[in-house]
């Protein structure tokens, strides 16, 4: 083969070959550190086990959660179009108690340590102004759990707006709960209920 023609199948590799990410390239995605970020805290919240109390569990979390997560367009969209008819002081009593189910749904699931470990997919696709990492919670003993990640970037930060379990969006499955306690009770009887949710898990 000549060199002319060795340079050009070297060209048509460099510039027509689809490119695959690796996983220190998934790393280096604003996004993906963000969720790497939280898979750390939960997985030390796991280790720590029986030595952290709920309650000292939750405090842990909290900061790194709040962070992540991007908790009051998570309130808006769960609530979903009511949400226009609160009041800014009902918004506020939302996104707190929706803030405090979070952080109390993650300190009462992640718990248990027995050998597991995150991977983050270095596959990060977009999804028109967001993206959509995945992180797969692997078990010694059992099937990967596969945890879907949807990030929207807010001033500047990516932040978690979605988690989907397999098939299935937090979001969606919240704004089912939710609209029950909607219906007979507007905002003040939601609030009711995600505390009483979050004072269940904290127990």
């Amino acid at each position: 083969m000549s060199t002319l023609m060795r340079c050009a199948g070297l060209l048509f590799v460099l510039f027509f070959t689809p490119r695959l990410e690796s996983a220190d390239a998934a790393i280096d995605d604003a996004a993906a550190v963000q969720v790497q970020r939280l898979d750390t805290a939960l997985l030390e919240s796991m280790q720590a086990g029986p030595t952290l109390s709920v309650v000292d569990r939750y405090h842990k979390l909290e900061p790194t959660i709040e962070q992540a997560f991007d908790l009051p367009l998570m309130t808006s969209l769960a609530v979903g179009p009511d949400w226009a008819g609160f009041t800014p002081e009902q918004q506020r009593a939302a996104i707190t108690a929706f803030t405090r189910l979070t952080v109390a749904s993650y300190a009462h699931n992640f718990r248990v340590y027995g050998g597991e470990k995150f991977e983050i997919d270095p596959d990060i696709a977009s999804r028109g102004v967001d993206k959509v990492v995945q992180s797969h919670l692997i078990r010694p003993h059992d099937q990967p759990v596969s945890l879907i990640y949807r990030m929207r970037e807010s001033g500047g930060v990516w932040k978690i707006i979605d988690v989907y379990y397999g098939s299935i969006s937090q979001l969606t499955t919240r704004r089912s709960d939710f609209a029950g306690p909607l219906a007979s009770g507007g905002a003040q009887g939601l609030v009711t209920h995600l505390n009483s949710l979050s004072d269940d898990l904290m127990k």
